[in-house]
């Protein structure tokens, strides 16, 4: 299974760059939007950003639920190839949302309820990294309680802009999303996917290595 995967990456990788290399056309196609003009061309790299970001936040929280539970190495490696997943995914978010803010809003950055939970969300799955990197023995633990925390985020982040009153526009808004512009949306998310899994699986992969590695180097050892 595992080298069926590993042989899916250079298939995935292709597909997201062609498709990367056609987006600008692609979005090309579709209408402006009525009072932000160009600069909502953005959103056909933020939403589809924002949105793996989330995915990948559950996947690092179930993964990590499930490693608090049987301790299974499997679903640590996944944990953490989510998590990194998740802080890249959060900073193109985090950039690509300012700079679509100043043209639309007239502001860089606001602390409304969705933007200051995103970076919060964005700050705990550092935290786990930096955990993974410099905690040692027992940081496995201690970073898959983060990352439980980290999804706990998730759902308050997405329902934020329908509970309170915020610059962001409500979750109703992409799926009534004129037929043009939801079908270049859905191929930057696509090409988004793509990417995200290609990423996920090599990270998967070489998280297993290195364990395999620190194993190799304890029965030496011994």
């Amino acid at each position: 299974m595992r080298s069926t995967a590993t042989r899916l990456v250079p298939i995935l990788l292709g597909l997201s760059a062609v498709m990367f290399a056609a987006a600008p056309y692609v979005i090309d196609t579709a209408p402006y939007e009525a009072t932000m003009g160009l600069v909502q061309r953005i959103f056909y790299f933020h939403f589809p950003a924002a949105m793996l970001m989330l995915v990948a936040s559950v996947v690092c929280g179930v993964a990590s639920a499930l490693y608090l539970w049987r301790r299974r190495p499997g679903a640590d490696h996944v944990a953490v190839a989510a998590a990194e997943l998740a802080v890249v995914l959060g900073a193109i978010v985090l950039v690509t949302g300012p700079l679509w803010a100043r043209k639309s809003w007239n502001v860089w950055w606001v602390w409304e309820a969705r933007i200051t939970s995103t970076f919060v969300m964005w700050m705990v799955f550092n935290a786990y990294v930096l955990l993974r990197r410099f905690g040692g023995v027992g940081s496995e633990v201690l970073s898959a309680a983060v990352g439980v925390f980290g999804m706990a985020l998730v759902p308050f982040i997405y329902w934020s802009v329908n509970m309170w009153r915020t610059l962001h526009p409500l979750t109703t808004v992409v799926p009534k999303l004129p037929v043009d512009m939801g079908r270049v949306l859905l191929w930057c998310v696509i090409a988004f996917l793509f990417w995200c899994l290609a990423l996920l699986i090599l990270r998967v992969r070489l998280e297993s290595a290195r364990r395999e590695l620190d194993e190799a180097y304890l029965m030496v050892e011994d």
